[in-house]
């Protein structure tokens, strides 16, 4: 067999001597540029450089040194074709087999704050996608690795038949084509949003996305949909794609969307809390000393919905947590982690998905950390996007605007129970208590009849409302509203504020003896 020919170029050195080192023991002839070249005879590898095997020097501060036909005929010449063979040998061209190349940081470069226009346009790759698209298209004969990840089952298989298989070459190709699209849609965002005065939107002329396949689903929202699931391609630490499913049925679409609701609430806080999700809004949520008692807290607020509902919790679930959760059906339950008592409970659950999630650095209510930047909403050929609803509120950021001014308790039910009514669709009533929720009110056409729900719900779970706090994902069009609540027993209400009718809304509260506070912003769910 033909000594193989591997050209290496790569701006991430990672683990790429050792790759080297391996291809030379193999009898495999090194080309190199550069750095890299200089990297590999530092390290006493025989390597040519592309400029002596070209004949053609590095120019333009190496922006042309691999833009050649003696690369470029080696990489994309088809070995089955004679007339390609005749050409190569016409030209003195020797075909090249491996490709290994990654590219220049353009990411990482434009992620850096004050990063020029400049620094970005030096950091655009254009010989080593030309290699790679060369390379990919010939996948018959040429393996082209993108990624150090890759070099492991090239070595192995080179070592063990000579040469790639017909798969690992097609699916490097592949891998290869989608760094280019990943690559391309990169550098189309950053130039695209750049403004005339030089300075960035959020929102580019063009939006380019790339999100990559985790799996596909049984089937979508109803069984006559088909449905996959997609990730970003750099997912945020502590998001659900990074979850570990320990167990339990492969997860549905609907199960998923649900689970995603019930982490991003449960994350919120810093305390033990649980959150129960049944159709993506939260029927029950607490905070307590142990996951337990939060479990126990939260399963009061609805135990007919909890039924088959997505369990969270924000810390480990041990032993009693698992034997209280262990009594009900659920068709999810997730937590950053699962003692081993807890795993032996629910093994015999074989039903119960369990998913481990690590929370973010920095842990419970990361406001910044593990959360989507942007909300995607698809429409009829068109998409709506918008910054993600992360807000946080302090109790500093609070405005009370009734006569009776809240307690520290009521603050902290109402702080509570505005972090609920954030995950809760529109129109969205909340009432809290005690670190719990009482009654939950969700995706009404009218305020009033989220309320009258949310009272209705506490009412049948046996919950009374007398001194509850309530909070209210927009502000009160008319008081109505606002008495409806103090009928049920409400003490104090958290609300945006906002309406050409805050005065009469106030002045409702100042009546009833209710407490209430501004919070300047709304939480539309839709």
């Amino acid at each position: 067999m033909a000594q193989l020919t591997a050209l290496i170029s790569v701006s991430d050195k990672t683990g790429i001597v050792e790759f080297a080192q391996a291809l030379h023991a193999l009898n495999v002839r090194l080309l190199s540029t550069g750095g890299t070249a200089k990297l590999l005879a530092d390290a006493g590898l025989p390597v040519t450089e592309v400029a002596q095997h070209t004949g053609f020097p590095e120019m333009l501060d190496g922006r042309v040194k691999t833009l050649h036909p003696k690369i470029h005929g080696g990489l994309l010449a088809r070995r089955d074709l004679p007339e390609h063979v005749a050409a190569l040998q016409q030209h003195g061209i020797d075909t090249i087999d491996i490709l290994a190349v990654n590219l220049y940081p353009f990411e990482s470069t434009v992620a850096k704050p004050g990063c020029t226009l400049e620094d970005a346009i030096e950091n655009i790759d254009i010989g080593g996608p030309a290699m790679v698209r060369s390379a990919a298209k010939n996948w018959k004969d040429v393996t082209v690795l993108t990624d150090a990840s890759q070099y492991a089952q090239v070595l192995e298989e080179l070592k063990a038949h000579g040469r790639t298989s017909d798969k690992t070459r097609f699916a490097a190709s592949v891998a290869a084509f989608n760094r280019i699209a990943q690559y391309d849609a990169a550098i189309s965002n950053y130039l695209s949003a750049r403004l005339d005065d030089g300075s960035l939107t959020e929102y580019p002329a063009q939006m380019n996305s790339s999100f990559v396949k985790v799996q596909d689903l049984r089937y979508g929202e109803n069984s006559h949909q088909t449905a996959a699931l997609y990730r970003d391609l750099y997912p945020a630490p502590g998001s659900l794609v990074t979850g570990k499913q320990l167990q339990g049925k492969e997860l549905s679409y609907n199960n998923i969307a649900d689970a995603d609701a019930a982490w991003e609430c449960v994350k919120s806080f810093d305390t033990p809390a649980c959150v129960i999700v049944k159709h993506a809004n939260p029927c029950g949520v607490a905070v307590a000393a142990t996951p337990a008692d939060a479990y126990a807290k939260a399963f009061k607020t609805d135990p007919t919905s909890a039924f088959g509902g997505i369990i969270a919790f924000n810390r480990e679930v041990d032993r009693a947590a698992a034997e209280l959760v262990s009594k009900q059906f659920v068709e999810v339950l997730m937590a950053p982690s699962f003692s081993a008592e807890a795993r032996e409970i629910f093994k015999g659950k074989v039903n119960v998905r369990l998913l481990e999630i690590a929370l973010p650095p920095g842990g419970a209510r990361p406001w910044d950390q593990g959360r989507n930047a942007q909300d995607v909403k698809r429409v009829g050929s068109g998409l709506l996007v918008q910054t993600a609803d992360n807000h946080f509120l302090g109790k500093a950021d609070l405005k009370v605007v009734t006569t009776l001014q809240p307690t520290a308790q009521q603050l902290d039910d109402l702080m509570f129970a505005w972090t609920v009514a954030q995950y809760v669709k529109s129109n969205a009533i909340v009432f809290c208590g005690n670190g719990m929720t009482l009654g939950v009110g969700a995706g009404q056409m009218s305020r009033i009849d989220s309320a009258r729900i949310a009272s209705i719900k506490a009412e049948n779970a046996g919950l009374a409302l007398a001194g509850s706090a309530v909070a209210s994902d927009a502000f009160f069009p008319f008081r109505d509203g606002l008495d409806v609540l103090a009928d049920a027993g409400a003490s104090c209400v958290i609300q945006p504020g906002g309406s050409m009718r805050d005065d009469e809304v106030i002045a409702a509260a100042n009546e009833r003896g209710i407490a209430m506070v501004f919070t300047g912003v709304r939480h539309f769910r839709h």
